[in-house]
């Protein structure tokens, strides 16, 4: 046992001694350490159940003959941080959390771990850290929310902020603002709809690293406590079998969990964080990949934003491996992975299909027969860029509209809620990319506004930042290069005539390269937004969101 290295042997007896002053008996000492990460803090309403989940991982280990030792790592809410300097830190905790981990796990010894997850940046955060320790390793999250219901309507945190544009329209009155905001979440879990959060979950659960129900249970129902309790047991079957993270998260598993993002329609971060966990894999993704597979699997679902239906909904259909069940129908999976059941993909499925086709499409009938997100290229993004397609409205899915160029989220919003956008406009929203902004802000705020006010339909938007898992319409994030390194983004001006054309996988802007050659001569990059601290030095290691904004190696 790697943990012998702290408690075996004469040398170790001052080891011992403090093993025993925690309250470990001999007993205790000479099981296997299993180490608890637990994210939960009172910040995050994803993560209020989280102290109960940890007690049932507890017990799963010591139940299976383990000695369970719980540490703790940070967690952002992003909806809280959304619009405002507290936004730059969120994908910057994604590599502070993988770190700490990795100095807690290997300081300390642990045989093997258990990550207690929820909410967006700590899922892959861990996701990393797993591989880079490659330890025994299981995940067990804390569970969605339950949609909150109006009027007999069910909602979620996506209509509080579509709210404030509505508010800002007149379309809503201040009082109906406030109702929506008492209703919209109205259990702990994190947010209902199938916006990063859920996504990294159930991300998780395809990439072999949770068990079946990880990313759909909801957090209040006692299964999820239950299957707490089951992973606390299995990390010991997986200890016991050397099952380790790097037999699971296989180039074949990634194809899986990228057919599963297609399929289910995940937030566009999950492009971002795939990328960063397969890179710490050492396994080969890209943005090609990610088209390739999206051409060839139909999408099944479509969760808020893109529809009406919820986590909830995903559940009592059958989740993440009825999902699989039907997209293996046509052969689109690899079922031989082997996953932390200690069984593979195939077996996991094998009795686990579609409970309701109204929530999941029959593979034979999908909404489309393309994936629920699209990698776009051209002058303007050059390394790539990601939009949401299945959130995409029909009369948006090809546009061409003059740039209304702002360089920075809060120029944005003060103009979309002073209604000075108009029909057709292509609102650029730049500098706010890894490097530039710095940590790529999401960018619900100006998106959620331009939906609350009726012209997602009628409006675009792009940006060198990112997107909320909520955002919906012509939203087109992750631009490359981004506009603080140079990228064709810095050099739009207003009234140039930007091109989307999502079918086609392209985005142009519509300037002659000399005249863009005569603007890049007088280009000049603009200062550090943060000078000081961990963003300062993050903005000077981060790389383009084509890598998925890892750090350079």
């Amino acid at each position: 046992m790697k943990s012998d290295l702290a408690k075996k042997g004469l040398e170790k007896a001052p080891h011992r001694s403090l093993f025993k002053a925690l309250g470990l008996t001999e007993e205790e000492i000479s099981r296997p350490l299993i180490g608890v990460v637990n994210s939960k803090n009172d910040i995050v309403p994803g993560h209020i159940n989280l102290d109960k989940i940890a007690e049932a991982v507890k017990t799963g280990i010591s139940m299976a003959g383990g000695t369970p030792i719980e540490f703790h790592t940070i967690g952002v809410c992003d909806g809280i941080a959304m619009n405002h300097i507290g936004m730059k830190y969120s994908l910057g905790s994604r590599e502070l959390i993988a770190d700490s981990i990795e100095i807690m796990a290997t300081a300390h010894a642990f045989d093997g771990l258990v990550f207690i997850t929820n909410c967006d940046k700590i899922v892959p955060g861990m996701l990393m850290a797993a591989a880079r320790l490659n330890l025994p390793s299981i995940f067990i999250s804390g569970g969605p929310m339950l949609a909150g219901t109006v009027d007999g309507r069910k909602l979620s945190l996506t209509q509080v902020f579509e709210g404030v544009g509505a508010a800002a329209a007149g379309r809503m009155s201040a009082e109906e603002l406030v109702y929506l905001e008492e209703h919209a979440c109205p259990t702990c879990g994190s947010c209902a709809g199938m916006f990063t959060a859920n996504s990294m979950n159930c991300l998780t659960e395809a990439l072999g690293m949770g068990l079946p129900g990880n990313g759909t249970i909801p957090a209040v129902y006692s299964e999820r406590i239950r299957l707490a309790k089951t992973a606390g047991m299995k990390i010991m079957e997986l200890l016991e079998k050397d099952i380790r993270p790097l037999d699971i998260m296989t180039p074949d598993a990634f194809a899986n969990a990228i057919h599963i993002d297609m399929a289910i329609g995940c937030s566009t971060n999950s492009v971002l964080h795939l990328l960063a966990v397969a890179s710490e894999c050492g396994v080969k993704v890209d943005l090609d990949l990610f088209n390739k597979v999206s051409a060839e699997t139909p999408n099944l679902c479509r969760l808020s934003p893109a529809g009406p239906h919820h986590m909830e909904d995903l559940y009592r259909a059958g989740g993440v491996q009825a999902l699989y069940n039907e997209l293996d129908k046509k052969g689109l999976i690899t079922p031989d992975c082997i996953t932390v059941t200690a069984k593979t993909v195939g077996e996991n499925i094998a009795s686990q299909a579609v409970e309701d086709y109204e929530v999941i499409r029959p593979v034979d009938d999908p909404y489309s027969t393309t994936g629920g997100l699209a990698m776009l290229f051209g002058n303007v993004a050059r390394e790539g860029a990601v939009v949401k397609r299945s959130a995409v409205a029909e009369e948006m899915m090809q546009h061409e509209g003059p740039a209304r160029v702002f360089n920075s989220e809060e120029e944005a919003v003060e103009a979309i809620l002073a209604n000075q956008i108009n029909s057709g406009d292509v609102i650029v929203i730049r500098y706010e990319g890894p490097r530039g902004g710095p940590g790529m802000r999401e960018m619900l705020t100006p998106t959620s506004a331009v939906a609350g006010m009726g012209m997602d339909k009628e409006v675009a938007l792009i940006t060198d930042g990112r997107f909320s898992g909520a955002t919906r319409g012509a939203s087109i994030g992750h631009v490359s290069p981004e506009a603080a390194a140079g990228g064709v983004i810095a050099l739009v001006e207003d009234g140039d005539i930007i091109r989307i054309d999502i079918p086609a996988l392209r985005l142009d802007l519509l300037v002659e390269d000399k005249l863009l050659e005569e603007r890049r001569a007088r280009w000049r990059e603009p200062d550090a937004k943060i000078k000081t601290g961990y963003m300062k030095r993050y903005a000077q290691m981060v790389q383009s969101a084509s890598t998925g904004a890892i750090f350079q190696k």
